[in-house]
């Protein structure tokens, strides 16, 4: 595709970035106009009581949003990669499952004895659980090459991860059913400054990798005797794969639960928007691509039904299932 183009899609998507951080910005149980929040956050935090409002939970809020979105979009679009399959993710291989089940497992064992397991822990927990679904899913991908088997292989591990969970979560303590639920059920509430700033340099460190290996992904692309022949060393590049693909996943799940269809639906509407394959433009542009989505989806769960919030995974399915359903059918012809 053209350099142009390349760069107008991505100012445009740019731009929806900003126009959907100022409506997260404005819209919530209390109304706001821009010129009143930017006037707010410039006086300071005495300046008015809807301060805390917006830099204490709006702002870290969006940030979340921008950072776990594009994190989610970013690890299936290199589960996809390395499945070479544009139909796998990390909530349909079960893998998001698997990091929510060793989360619960350690957030009611912590709880339980009345103390924090921290914003580390849930994260060293989530990457166990990711990278031990992904170990079993890499099993049966050696015992079965039908992509099909895999992907359903990979859901019914989920489900069997989920269900797990929910009866975790059912015999959990009654003052912690409710915390418990409301993220197994995958949401963005809650997230202070301190976890937007882990959650950054994980995803950060992890987006700089992914970008790193471009090339050798581009050559992967095109064939394993390709890439080897290339000079790509095809085993350190698989690991390097799964073990990004699922810190990503993880530091999603540690913070805002599960999130589904992000990591499948993203990925493909950037290579229809880009009209290419190529790594080094589908890493930043499903990265961003993941952040606008996941604003827009976390903004309609906070006011659909306002002031009840809905779980962002119910607005994402919504959304994106009928993405993943053309996907299969166009894949299918």
């Amino acid at each position: 595709m053209s350099k142009k183009r390349c760069a107008l899609i991505f100012i445009i998507l740019l731009v929806l970035l900003l126009v959907l951080t100022a409506v997260n910005l404005a819209a919530g149980t209390v109304s706001l106009k821009l010129p009143e929040i930017f006037s707010i956050l410039l006086s300071g935090k005495d300046s008015s009581p809807y301060y805390p409002v917006i830099y204490n939970i709006r702002l870290p809020r969006i940030a979340a949003a921008i950072v776990l979105g594009g994190a989610l979009a970013l690890s299936g679009y290199l589960l996809q990669t390395f499945f070479d399959n544009p139909i796998v993710g990390p909530f349909v291989l079960g893998v998001s499952s698997g990091a929510k089940l060793t989360v619960a497992l350690l957030m009611i064992f912590f709880l339980s004895k009345g103390k924090n397991p921290g914003s580390a822990g849930m994260i060293g927990a989530a990457f166990l659980g990711s990278l031990a679904v992904m170990g079993f899913v890499l099993m049966i991908s050696f015992k079965a090459r039908n992509m099909s088997i895999l992907v359903v292989c990979g859901i019914m591990t989920g489900y069997i991860c989920s269900a797990v969970t929910d009866l975790l979560v059912t015999f959990a303590d009654d003052s912690n059913i409710v915390n418990l639920h409301n993220w197994s059920m995958g949401s963005l509430s809650g997230i202070n400054w301190s976890g937007v700033t882990q959650m950054s340099i994980i995803s950060a460190i992890c987006l700089i990798t992914a970008f790193l290996m471009s090339k050798p992904m581009g050559a992967y692309r095109l064939g394993e005797a390709y890439a080897r022949n290339m000079g790509v060393n095809i085993t350190l590049l698989r690991v390097m794969l799964i073990l990004t693909a699922s810190l990503l996943s993880a530091c999603v799940v540690a913070f805002a639960g599960p999130i589904s269809f992000v990591g499948i639906a993203v990925p493909h509407l950037m290579r229809l928007s880009f009209k290419t394959s190529e790594p080094k433009v589908l890493v930043p542009a499903a990265f961003i691509g993941g952040s606008a989505v996941t604003l827009l989806c976390d903004c309609l769960a906070r006011n659909i039904f306002a002031p009840t919030e809905v779980s962002i995974s119910s607005v994402t399915a919504v959304l994106l299932v009928p993405v993943v359903i053309y996907m299969m059918l166009s894949r299918r012809r």
